[in-house]
């Protein structure tokens, strides 16, 4: 992590949230750009000089108003034309700093930020695979590289984030559980479907085989560990080659579209589709729960009255 040693009440809260709270370096550095770039604005308004962040202090901290929060969301808004989800960052970082500062650090006596509210998100129709679209991404994997089908069936089976995928060992495979570490360092264990142990006991013999200095599941054509950029290229790759529209579609999507599997044709609640995804909150679990139009067709026709006509 790196240190901005002329605003130390700004590290000593990035230190307590990677070390207490457990956050992961790229909430880390998302904090420090959005809060310094928050300092700074302020410091421009009022005329304050210097390439340092060394005005950032107790008393500097104390003398911003919520007029100064919302001059530079609207300042983000009107002049930079950021998205209201980077805006909604910016505000939660904000947000989440003063409530440290009063709870935690005690230099503040007054929350300001405390009411501050996040703008509206807009709702958008994700993109994700179709049932159909799965089976012919799995098909084309499995007729053309083992590595590469094993790595698309675990996606579309167990719903992993690229990351940790891209991080999966040897050792956290077992004959019917997988170990996975998630954010914040929090371990969950997901059930292999047949399907996945079919592909790894077809590429792990492989991967065994080769004389490699890692305990990477997933290794290159060099010996290393397969890296995020590498996957992404991987599914990239063998999505064009199964004829599929590419446009929306990623790693992530994947992830997405296992969890919308899940829940559309397994009939999997809410809360065990919660616990596979390792979500903290069972909202962003909701995203993944689409309706289409034939369960919009099915649930009005299961009204009772439905048949009720002369």
């Amino acid at each position: 992590m790196q240190s901005d040693k002329t605003c130390p009440i700004l590290e000593q809260y990035l230190a307590y949230l990677l070390t207490i709270k457990d956050r992961s370096q790229n909430t880390i550095l998302e904090y420090r750009m959005d809060l310094l770039q928050f300092f700074r604005f302020v410091a421009n308004q009022r005329n304050i000089a210097g390439s340092s962040f060394q005005f950032a202090d107790a008393v500097f901290i104390r003398s911003i108003q919520l007029s100064d929060i919302y001059s530079f969301i609207a300042y983000h808004q009107e002049t930079l034309h950021n998205s209201p989800g980077t805006r909604c960052r910016k505000i939660v970082s904000i947000r989440q700093f003063w409530k440290h500062l009063k709870s935690k650090a005690h230099i503040i006596d007054n929350n300001i930020a405390e009411e501050l509210e996040t703008p509206k998100l807009p709702k958008r129709i994700v993109r994700y695979m179709t049932l159909e679209e799965s089976v012919r991404l799995l098909i084309e994997t499995g007729s053309s590289s083992i590595r590469d089908n094993c790595i698309i069936t675990i996606f579309l089976n167990c719903a992993l984030r690229l990351s940790e995928l891209a991080a999966l060992n040897v050792d956290q495979v077992d004959s019917d559980v997988l170990t996975v570490v998630g954010k914040g360092n929090k371990e969950r264990k997901i059930y292999l479907t047949p399907a996945v142990k079919q592909s790894l006991s077809k590429w792990l013999p492989i991967r065994n085989a080769m004389s490699v200095g890692t305990n990477a599941l997933f290794i290159s054509r060099n010996h290393q560990r397969l890296t995020t950029r590498s996957i992404q290229n991987v599914v990239k790759k063998h999505i064009a080659a199964s004829g599929i529209n590419p446009v929306g579609l990623s790693t992530h999507k994947l992830r997405h579209t296992s969890a919308t599997l899940m829940y559309k044709y397994g009939h999997v609640d809410i809360r065990s589709l919660q616990q596979i995804l390792g979500h903290e909150s069972i909202a962003t679990t909701e995203i993944y729960t689409h309706v289409d139009d034939n369960q919009l067709h099915a649930a009005v026709n299961a009204n009772p009255l439905a048949m009720m006509f002369n």
